[in-house]
């Protein structure tokens, strides 16, 4: 496991429910190690963003953030920015085996295994977005 460096970070996982925190780590652990295989990414960011958990790429600024969280009374989710595309590129591709909100999340059970391949390529395309928008046009 890749140690929290941020303290406020850290509050905030030692303050889920343990059915919560240790899915929502794994979640965590797959989006650094996605990363960190990734050379056009470069450093990832681990901050708060709305009190949320949140990946940026802040210095090649090559992706959109990813923050992950609670959501609704039993879920969790990994949530991208609404204003990008990527939910709707993420329904075409896993509608069978993902579940989606609305253009802002991937919503998870936390009492099931973590979807690590879709999960991956999802949190690679996060992390690309702006590279692939840029090519694009």
């Amino acid at each position: 496991m890749i140690a929290i460096k941020e303290e406020n970070v850290a509050n905030v996982f030692d303050n889920y429910p343990e059915a919560y925190r240790q899915p929502l780590l794994a979640l965590r652990q797959l989006i650094l190690v996605t990363a960190n295989n990734m050379p056009v990414v470069g450093e990832i960011e681990e901050s708060l963003k709305w009190n949320q958990p949140t990946y940026s790429t802040k210095v090649t600024k090559s992706g959109t953030p990813i923050r992950i969280d609670r959501f609704g009374a039993d879920k969790i989710a990994l949530f991208v920015s609404c204003q990008t595309t990527l939910i709707e590129e993420f329904k075409e591709l896993f509608k069978e085996e993902l579940e989606f909100s609305k253009t802002r999340a991937i919503v998870l059970d936390p009492k099931k295994v973590l979807p690590t391949k879709a999960l991956s390529f999802c949190i690679e395309m996060a992390l690309t977005y702006h590279i692939r928008k840029k090519d694009k046009n």
